[in-house]
């Protein structure tokens, strides 16, 4: 049986990465932060079948004996201040943690054991400014985020790390992947649930920035498979994870309120306070790599994953378990 420490467990992506995992019949430990109240909710229905151990990315000696104690065939690093707007009113926090944090997860690794596989999380937000379309594994880098730039980081010291000390280190360059249980915080979901909440007479209007922004999207639930491909290799390499496709952030809020028989200029207000200081205008994947080593390919549409968003959201909302915009 392998094991897998995945770090960031009760994220997004950590929900659904320990769930791939233990259907591919793996033994996964989860680091979590030493909190009073633990939000573990993402992972609920999988806390049976877990081991949680403490560890925060901001202490070197709590990862050590994270890594120690777990053993683990894998690391998969998905821990990380990883909400955009947010890092431009916390930029040295977004470093500590998304940044500094992968090099102290690396250090634990080099220390206790250096045969253990890793898996970084970087992200497209690395593109930013983009330098070519699209942007696959030899586009260059021009972050326009505090995110943006502590990712970058964490994506060259795990590089670093694997030419200096030949440790099985891969980074997943991945392009903005979403589902039901992305944080309400994001604009996909945002968006989600304020359809929802509309139609059902909760809400009245939804405040965004920019619509005329271009990704990538595609569900989390594909992407963490390519994850796990990744340390399955002959040798470590880093991959862009996307789908090939880009819509504008006014397309995403067009399907989303057709599917529940709104029409969304009714209802959507710009406000200029949401405008990120420094715009990514367009993020657009070319995954090749990941199809001929990986075999991968994204299995959910955009449609689907809109509509899969939505009627989570409308499901919530319907429970009264829906969140206050």
């Amino acid at each position: 049986m392998k094991s897998a420490l995945i770090t960031g467990i009760n994220g997004q992506d950590g929900s659904y990465l320990a769930e791939h995992l233990l259907e591919q019949g793996y033994k996964v430990f989860g680091l979590v932060r030493r909190t009073s109240i633990r939000n573990l909710e993402r992972v609920a229905h999988l806390l049976e079948r877990l081991e949680l151990l403490n560890g925060d990315l901001l202490d070197q000696n709590s990862l050590i004996n994270a890594v120690a104690e777990a053993q683990p065939d894998e690391i998969y690093n998905l821990a990380a201040q990883s909400f955009v707007p947010a890092s431009f009113s916390q930029p040295v926090l977004t470093g500590e943690f998304t940044a500094l944090g992968v090099t102290r997860m690396l250090e634990a690794v080099r220390i206790v054991n250096q045969k253990i596989r890793f898996y970084q999380a970087s992200s497209s937000e690395m593109f930013g400014k983009v330098q070519s379309v699209p942007q696959d594994e030899e586009t260059k880098f021009h972050p326009r985020s505090p995110y943006g730039v502590a990712k970058l980081y964490g994506h060259w010291i795990t590089v670093n790390f694997r030419e200096s000390y030949g440790m099985y280190a891969a980074s997943g360059i991945l392009f903005n992947h979403e589902s039901p249980r992305r944080g309400t915080e994001f604009v996909t979901r945002k968006i989600t649930l304020a359809a929802a909440r509309i139609a059902a007479g909760k809400q009245k209007e939804l405040k965004l920035g920019n619509l005329d922004a271009q990704r990538d999207w595609g569900f989390t639930g594909d992407y963490v498979e390519a994850m796990r491909l990744m340390l399955q290799q002959e040798q470590p390499k880093d991959y862009v994870i996307g789908t090939g496709e880009t819509h504008t952030v006014q397309e995403f809020v067009q399907a989303a309120f057709a599917h529940v028989g709104l029409d969304w200029r009714r209802h959507v207000v710009i406000d200029p306070k949401l405008v990120r200081p420094a715009e990514v205008d367009l993020l657009i994947s070319n995954p090749h790599r990941a199809r001929e080593d990986l075999g991968w390919t994204p299995k959910v549409s955009f449609a689907e994953l809109v509509k899969m968003m939505v009627d989570a959201d409308v499901a919530l909302t319907q429970r009264g378990l829906d969140s206050s915009q």
